[in-house]
């Protein structure tokens, strides 16, 4: 079974995801830190309400940003999340 499977991202209870309009950026706000996502992660963790599999979210992305290398880097960057803690 892959590392990703039939995991269905979801942010941690203590990880919020807020639009900052002055930066223009998405963060990810936690409890003593912010994250700034930069480029398409914001529309990555949008995605990653429980409601998801990976494979989802690779589908609704890649019909979104069809030039962009989605299947590579997309579980790449939730497994990196999740390494961290930030997603469940």
């Amino acid at each position: 079974m892959s590392r990703t499977g039939t995991w269905r991202p979801v942010l941690s209870r203590s990880v919020l995801l807020r639009h900052d309009r002055v930066r223009g950026a998405d963060l990810l706000v936690l409890p003593e830190r912010v994250v700034v996502l930069r480029g398409a992660a914001g529309h990555i963790v949008r995605l990653c309400d429980g409601s998801h599999d990976v494979q989802g979210i690779v589908d609704e992305l890649g019909a979104r940003f069809p030039d962009e290398p989605v299947a590579d880097e997309v579980p790449v960057f939730l497994g990196k999340l999740r390494d961290e803690g930030w997603l469940g």
